[in-house]
């Protein structure tokens, strides 16, 4: 069988009347059922392009990007993005909001309103249905743009520095919710981010990159908990794994990889 997600040999250029830009070079990679990836690497190195190539936004200049087997040649219900940003409507209530994306769509709506009313009771947002976004906190308006995000029943989820505009508290306890949501809702999930203890915290997998034009450098597997008495436990938290030997041996190891400069 075919992985959930392949990029196989993908490139990027942008054409412009200042020239060509080479962004992305020979990108190859595979991404299982369930898996949760993260892609990390210097500023301008085609993270968030990645993103849009495997939504569908934008088309590689050689290469394929397949879900399922099949090439994406556009947006589709199979892919939901969440960016850096909530983009909630001020004039629309919380339920409003988590059903925008069956709207555009073209969904039935009275089940996507029976699927938004139970992600949102179920994220602790149940008495906020018709609040407006001003009224909520930062943590649960992010929570309101994951559920929209699932509302339409993507198979494939992509992050896009959902914590950026989060205090660091907030965006801690976020991450624990977030990773136990998408793993119960059993996504594969790609996250964009430039905090290396996030990708180590909440990804199986981390995948760096290098500088333009955007490659891979390397791949690292998250192991947490092995040990000689037997096989390992069921993977910590992100919270817990702070606290575990492994991370800061991977944070360490991911750091000098990056190879970040000040102008970054």
């Amino acid at each position: 069988m075919p992985s959930k997600l392949e990029l196989d040999a993908v490139e990027l250029r942008y054409f412009t009347d200042a020239g060509e830009t080479l962004a992305l070079q020979n990108i190859s990679l595979a991404i299982e059922a369930g898996e949760f990836i993260s892609l990390i690497g210097p500023s301008g190195c085609g993270k968030s392009t990645v993103l849009s190539l495997v939504a569908g936004i934008l088309a590689p200049t050689r290469g394929r990007v397949l879900v399922d087997g099949t090439p994406v040649s556009g947006p589709s219900r199979k892919i939901g993005y969440m960016l850096q940003q909530d983009y909630l409507f001020e004039w629309r209530s919380i339920l409003d909001n988590t059903l925008l994306g069956a709207e555009i769509h073209g969904q039935d709506m009275g089940e996507a309103r029976r699927r938004a009313t139970d992600l949102l009771e179920r994220y602790g947002l149940g008495k906020f249905l018709h609040h407006r976004p001003r009224q909520l906190s930062g943590g649960m308006r992010q929570r309101v743009a994951l559920a929209r995000t699932l509302v339409t029943g993507p198979d494939v989820v992509l992050l896009d520095e959902p914590f950026s505009a989060l205090d660091s508290q907030t965006r801690l306890a976020l991450s624990d919710e977030i990773v136990d949501i998408l793993k119960r809702e059993n996504k594969t999930v790609i996250l964009v981010t430039h905090d290396i203890g996030e990708a180590v915290s909440m990804t199986d997998r981390v995948i760096v990159m290098s500088r333009r034009p955007g490659r891979i450098k390397s791949e690292h597997l998250m192991h947490f908990g092995a040990g000689a008495e037997g096989p390992a436990p069921a993977r910590p938290t992100p919270l817990q794994t702070r606290s575990r030997p492994e991370f800061n041996v991977y944070f360490d190891t991911l750091w000098q990889e990056l190879d970040i400069h000040v102008e970054d």
